[in-house]
């Protein structure tokens, strides 16, 4: 009867472990982990962007739009449209423009729009660990619905980001980089979608 007893203990926590196991996806804790995967469950996305940046010396923001695709292992194409054309490549080794020619010219890695868009690339990647190098990160909500706010950690970057704040469902939706001086960009992602594979323009982009 005592072996029995103490039975009960491991035979309740399994049967807890094994009711969680079947529980939807959705009914599960929701935290940075399963927000990694969720991000990353998707290698290629392709969609449009409108990125304003707001300063307090402009009554109006300024605003550009384009097209962009995400391709995991490979990185990310900002395509600009207006209010100048402009092809930027975002990767592991950086940030390159696209010149006249068709060729990819590495940029400045210390400028204030190189470390905004290593930023985008990490986020709209899924890079939690590696966006956690230089912030504390808080996420609220649920997998169809988040919010995930990024306060920095460095006394460098504190004296650049109050916070970043970016919000999605099974992509991000939005991103706001809010600055310590008071200005602050804000990116919002439409019509992003899934794609099985990259176009041949695509892959010449990459490679390049």
């Amino acid at each position: 009867m005592k072996r029995l007893f103490n039975a009960h203990p491991f035979v309740n926590r399994l049967a807890w472990l094994l009711a969680l196991a079947l529980l939807p996806l959705g009914a599960r804790a929701f935290d940075l982990n399963a927000l990694e995967a969720q991000l990353r469950a998707t290698p290629i996305v392709r969609g449009q962007f409108v990125q304003q940046k707001f300063l307090r010396s402009l009554p109006q923001p300024l605003t550009s739009r384009g097209d962009f695709t995400l391709a995991a292992g490979r990185g990310l194409l900002w395509l600009l449209r207006t209010p100048i054309a402009q092809d930027l490549r975002i990767n592991a080794d950086g940030i390159s423009r696209r010149d006249e020619s068709g060729k990819w010219q590495a940029l400045p890695q210390h400028t204030g729009a190189g470390r905004e868009n290593r930023l985008f690339l990490s986020v709209l990647a899924g890079d939690t660990r590696g966006l956690q190098e230089n912030f504390d990160l808080a996420l609220t909500g649920e997998a169809d619905g988040w919010q995930l706010v990024l306060t920095p950690r460095s006394a460098l970057l504190r004296q650049i980001f109050d916070n970043i704040q970016i919000n999605g469902g099974k992509l991000v939706d939005r991103i706001e980089l809010r600055e310590t001086q008071g200005d602050r960009s804000v990116l919002q992602m439409t019509g992003a979608a899934a794609a099985d594979a990259l176009t041949p323009e695509e892959q010449r982009a990459f490679a390049d």
